[in-house]
């Protein structure tokens, strides 16, 4: 009973943290406030929550890798390839033996091969905690889609390399030849495992409409929340990686979905529950991070004292100095790597605009550590052999303090750096997004034509008259959209005026018509199963009104 009562508390305490950050006075990533509850909870409450590391990981790293795998834009990952990759996979790697060797150097008395593994669980970086922290400014979408792109893959990479470096402390034996083989062995039998499962899933789901019509979208919605599971532990099953298979997994789903098609309740009902699932295990791993901080800060000092002594503000100090590396491995990083694109464009002939201070400043703050990190330190053996793993406390607390550090950095830096920056290139979205609408609408209308000549066959004056009708109804609002997608001229500007000026419009009426089944509910002249049918209705339309463009 108690195990449920700790979960429900957690769980409450996630659902009441986004409304916390909205009402605070000064405006706090969500993920700072989560680690504040959780250290309240463990400090005058003194909650204590046990866990086993490897169900640690199994439980939160798979869906949160899958569900970036699948929203993570398929196009600009193909197209951002290049720094992408350097970010996710150069500069893990650059940062794992830097800041390994710093560690080792910086406090002696921990091994080479943990120095490593706390790098490694160092590397991955959280777009999701960037995308909260940038305040009002909104950072260009070309470089999200780099970080999200880097945030992606260098979580798999910078996990695989974690088991690694462990796999060296335990054992201590490491062969770089031999580990490169069998990283490459790893990497590839997890994205086949993934790459299968996403498959699977995709033709039985297709089967099974086929049979029996569109599949209970609950039903589709369930198998969703075990396919990253499925993957994970299949892989893990023929020790290959899991984390690799649970990316793989999820970007398949998401271009089958795309190619085959999907159905749109389940595909509503998909977007919701992946949602909520993202923003309650990302939660909860830092809930947990603030329950454990009391026990983690008193394992350091423990550390601390074994590996020599000294005050409790060496562990301050080592937090600030291994996030000051982290920038600084960064910036060298991607102003090497800018570097060298500009001398192959050169070489080529292309025009390639030099990328500012400002900007390579942006992209180093912007490698804030997040959820993943957390997972994965928290995953480390707490034993070795017949004894505790070494430092594994002190290892806990630097990753918890280095994500804190970057949370605040970035918290103060990127809004200032962000405000007005504009990136070569930029990704033409209000563009393309008129473009995909006047071409719908053009669709639309034909499709239109088409149904209306059909009634006209059939013959029936008095079905052709209605279709006459209610068509030159239809096209009139399908009109309306094909002059606002226009680019530019004054029929498009006072198409898309009147465009806003209805949408307006027709919002107040829908909630006008909300209030009035709620009143008519309340009044008891409809039961609540007319009321659900009726808000659904409602609601389905002030989503979809909510969501176009209305520039």
């Amino acid at each position: 009973m108690s195990l449920v009562i700790t979960i429900l508390v957690l769980l409450l305490v996630v659902a009441i943290s986004g409304a916390v950050t909205r009402v605070l006075p000064v405006k706090l990533p969500t993920p700072l406030v989560q680690i504040g509850l959780g250290a309240l909870l463990a400090r005058p409450f003194g909650m204590h929550v046990e866990f086993d590391p490897d169900l640690f990981l199994m439980l939160f790293i798979p869906p949160l890798l899958f569900a970036d795998g699948w929203r993570i834009p398929k196009r600009e990952l193909f197209l951002l390839r290049g720094p992408i990759l350097a970010l996710a996979v150069g500069l893990v790697f650059f940062t794992i033996v830097g800041i390994g060797y710093f560690v080792h150097w910086m406090i002696p008395t921990v091994p080479l091969a943990v120095g490593f593994a706390l790098a490694a669980v160092l590397s991955p970086t959280d777009a999701v905690a960037v995308s909260s922290i940038t305040g009002g400014s909104k950072m260009p979408s070309r470089l999200m889609h780099i970080l999200s792109g880097e945030a992606l893959f260098n979580d798999a990479s910078g996990l695989v390399a974690l088991q690694f470096a462990v796999v060296a402390e335990l054992t201590g034996r490491f062969s770089l030849k031999s580990a490169t083989l069998d990283f490459l062995l790893m990497a590839g039998g997890g994205i086949a495992a993934g790459w299968l499962v996403g498959q699977a899933f995709g033709i039985v789901r297709r089967r099974l409409v086929r049979w029996s019509g569109e599949m209970d979208p609950p039903s589709q919605v369930v198998l969703l929340l075990l396919l990253p599971f499925a993957a994970y532990l299949l892989a893990e099953h023929f020790d290959v990686s899991g984390i690799l298979a649970a990316v793989t997994a999820g970007m398949t789903l998401n271009y089958t979905d795309i190619r085959k098609g999907t159905y749109s309740a389940t595909r509503m009902q998909t977007g919701a529950v992946w949602a909520m699932v993202e923003f309650t295990f990302n939660g909860l791993i830092f809930i947990l991070l603030g329950l454990q901080l009391p026990g983690i800060i008193a394992g350091a000092k423990v550390d601390l004292a074994q590996a020599g002594g000294g005050h409790l503000w060496y562990l301050a100090a080592y937090v600030v100095a291994i996030t000051l590396a982290l920038v600084i491995l960064r910036f060298i990083w991607v102003w090497v790597s800018l570097r060298f694109a500009l001398m192959r464009a050169l070489r080529r002939g292309e025009q390639r605009p030099k990328a500012g201070t400002r900007l390579i400043w942006t992209t180093s703050l912007a490698g804030v550590r997040g959820a993943i990190t957390m997972a994965g330190v928290l995953s480390i053996p707490i034993m070795k052999g017949d004894g505790p793993f070494p430092v594994r406390d002190l290892m806990i607390f630097l990753a918890s303090g280095v994500i804190l550090c970057t949370l605040i950095f970035g918290a103060v830096g990127l809004p200032l750096l962000v405000k007005g920056l504009r990136l070569p290139g930029e990704d033409p979205r209000v563009r393309e997004e008129r473009k995909a609408r006047a071409l719908v609408a053009e669709a639309a209308l034909k499709a239109i034509g088409e149904e209306q000549k059909r009634v006209d066959d059939g013959g029936d004056e008095n079905a052709i008259a209605l279709a006459s009708h209610v068509a030159a109804r239809v096209v009139s609002d399908y009109q309306q959209r094909l002059e606002a997608a226009g680019d530019e001229g004054d029929v498009p500007e006072k198409a898309r005026a009147e465009a806003g000026t209805e949408r307006v419009m027709r919002l107040a009426a829908l909630r006008a018509e909300r209030q009035e089944l709620y009143a008519l509910r309340r009044r008891h002249e409809i039961n609540d199963e007319t009321l659900r049918t009726l808000l659904r209705e409602v609601d389905l339309a002030e989503a979809a009104l909510s969501g176009l463009h209305a520039g």
